[in-house]
């Protein structure tokens, strides 16, 4: 029963994460390579592409600094609320039965203060990007209009 449960750990721990990372990594190979062959393919046959032009199509557009900031402040608000609805929860149930589970706070604790601190981590970084990139923001504003 014990080498049971450590291959599976292992399994879990070890093997299952370098499985991910390596698709992945297949994965935006194998992007980069198609792109390059079409690139190539549209070079060959016609050579009065435009490749700044055909090169701009090709690539995603990135997002601006402001919808990568929103976005923190979203997961932020998503984390800091899911943590915070935790131990509002607690609190309602303990109220309702009138005495206190610890085990129940403890085991739900787990779950909600990483939650709290994820989200306050990118409820910070929002906030003190918003401030420092305000002159990157304002100048992106300007070349898109």
């Amino acid at each position: 029963m014990y080498v049971t449960d450590l291959i599976a750990a292992l399994g879990i721990c070890v093997v299952l994460p370098i499985i991910v990372v390596s698709l992945i990594t297949r994965a935006k190979t194998n992007a980069t390579n198609r792109r390059a062959e079409i690139a190539m393919a549209a070079i060959e046959k016609n050579t009065n592409v435009d490749l700044e032009e055909f090169f701009r199509k090709m690539n995603p557009p990135r997002r601006s600094i402001k919808e990568r900031l929103l976005n923190r402040l979203l997961l932020g608000c998503i984390f800091t609320l899911f943590g915070l609805g935790v131990y509002i929860a607690i609190f309602v149930y303990n109220m309702n039965v009138g005495g206190f589970d610890r085990n129940m706070f403890i085991g739900l604790s787990i779950a909600a203060v990483p939650s709290l601190g994820i989200g306050l981590a990118f409820l910070i970084n929002y906030f003190i990007g918003r401030r420092i990139l305000k002159q990157e923001m304002e100048a992106e504003a300007k070349s898109q209009a």
